[in-house]
Formats: structure tokens, C-alpha cells, sequence
């Protein structure tokens, strides 16, 4: 499980989703990852204590009982506000204002991960390796069961962590990671309509694929171990 710090930093902040940031610019940035915005003090509090970069957190909602784990993007917030994207929120099952515990903490460094599609959309996507890839360049950890969010051609696709090792939430910067994915929620094996009719049946088949990921400066290559779907035409 989640290691604190020696000097552990924990404050409670209240939340609010990436769209209610005031300021010209356009944060959606944060909404496609795994990381959150906090107020300038709670970097001068985490200089001070001995603390292990990258930074990373532990959420809590007390009135839920409902946790997940989190980097941090940036320290421009307003004093007592932290920003999350809006699938974070929605897992701890948080409201616009409420409260949220922000501790510090260590994680373990990830060896497997498994994901299940929350949509049979997901089997559209063409490439899903690139777009993995893609999304975990914007995370720094995985809990098991959160639903995250990936934004690919303007669509939302939710995930689920259904699966991580060595622990149930792990670090996954500079890591070598394996990547699996059950089928999708809802999917269903095409029907056999005709008999002796040559129709295409769908199976999962896995391949290994070389995955890169990353925060800031640091290289991050996890080893992604995709499913694609194959297309086989054979007599019925």
C-alpha cells in the first residue's frame, strides 16, 4: 500500500473540477491526465519536509470513504483550492467545493497493469497502443479501481484499472510496465446468423508493443502488452 513520508504533508483542501480555474488560458490539459493543481503554499510546506520526487498524493473523501492517487500538475491555485480533473472527482465522489484530503505519499513502482474498456467504442479506435500512450504521459499513478478518462479526436473513453502490481496503487514514472486489457464492458461475440456462412469472428489476441510515457523531464518506458482485435473469416 500507499507509503507515507517520514514528514508527512496532509491538508484538506476543497476541490473543483479543472473548469472552474479562473484565468485566459485554457486548461483542458489538465482533464486528460492524472494530475492536479494546487495553491503556492503547499509547495513551500513540501520543500520543507523530506520529501521524494516526484511528488505524489493520496485523495480521500472522508464522507465516502472513497480514495484514489494523483501528481501534481502545477502550484498556481488559489490558498485553500485544488483543482482535478472532472474523472477524478467523480471517483472520490466529490461535488464542486467539497472537501478533500491531499497526503503525501510513496508508492511502489508498477509492474503489470490491466484496463477494461467501459465501451465497446473503444474496439473503434485504430491504433489504441498510440493512444495509450498517449494518455499515461499525462498520469503518474494508477489505483485499482478508478475509471480513468482519455480524450482521443474529440471523444471521451473511460477505462477501468482493474488490475496493478505490485500493489493496488503504483507509480508508473520511469517504470517497465506490462498493459493488459479485458474486452470491453458490454461487448458481445458476434452472432452466428447463417449456418455454413463465412462470417468474421472477433478474438483478442496479445502482442507486445514498447510503450513511453512520461512527466516533465523524466524518461518513462513502460513495456505495453496490448490486445487488438483480429478479424479471422472461417466456415461457421
Amino acid at each position: 500500500m500507499a507509503r507515507g513520508f517520514p514528514n508527512r504533508f496532509s491538508t484538506q483542501y476543497r476541490c473543483y473540477s479543472v473548469s472552474m480555474l479562473a484565468g485566459p488560458n485554457d486548461r483542458s490539459d489538465v482533464e486528460k491526465g492524472g494530475k492536479i493543481i494546487m495553491p503556492p503554499s503547499a509547495l513551500d510546506q513540501l520543500s520543507r519536509l523530506n520529501i521524494t520526487y516526484p511528488m505524489l498524493f493520496k485523495l480521500t473523501n472522508k464522507n465516502s470513504d472513497r480514495m484514489t492517487h494523483c501528481g501534481v500538475l502545477e502550484f498556481v491555485a488559489d490558498e485553500g483550492i485544488c483543482y482535478l480533473p472532472h474523472w477524478m472527482m467523480q471517483n472520490l465522489l466529490l461535488e464542486e467545493g467539497g472537501l478533500v484530503q491531499v497526503e503525501s505519499v510513496n508508492l511502489m513502482v508498477a509492474t503489470y497493469s490491466k484496463f477494461q474498456p467501459q465501451s465497446p467504442d473503444f474496439l473503434d479506435i485504430t491504433n489504441p497502443k498510440a493512444v495509450l500512450e498517449n494518455a499515461l504521459r499525462n498520469f503518474a499513478c494508477l489505483t485499482t479501481g478508478d475509471v480513468i478518462a482519455i480524450n482521443y479526436n474529440e471523444k471521451i473513453y473511460e477505462l477501468r484499472v482493474m488490475e496493478t502490481k505490485p500493489d493496488k496503487a503504483v507509480s508508473i514514472i520511469e517504470c517497465d510496465m506490462n498493459v493488459d486489457f479485458d474486452a470491453p464492458l458490454g461487448y458481445k461475440e458476434p452472432e452466428r446468423r447463417f449456418q455454413n456462412q463465412e462470417e468474421p469472428t472477433v478474438r483478442f489476441e496479445t502482442l507486445e508493443r514498447p510503450l513511453v510515457a512520461g512527466e516533465g523531464k523524466s524518461s518513462v518506458k513502460p513495456h505495453l502488452i496490448i490486445s487488438r482485435m483480429v478479424q479471422s473469416v472461417g466456415k461457421k
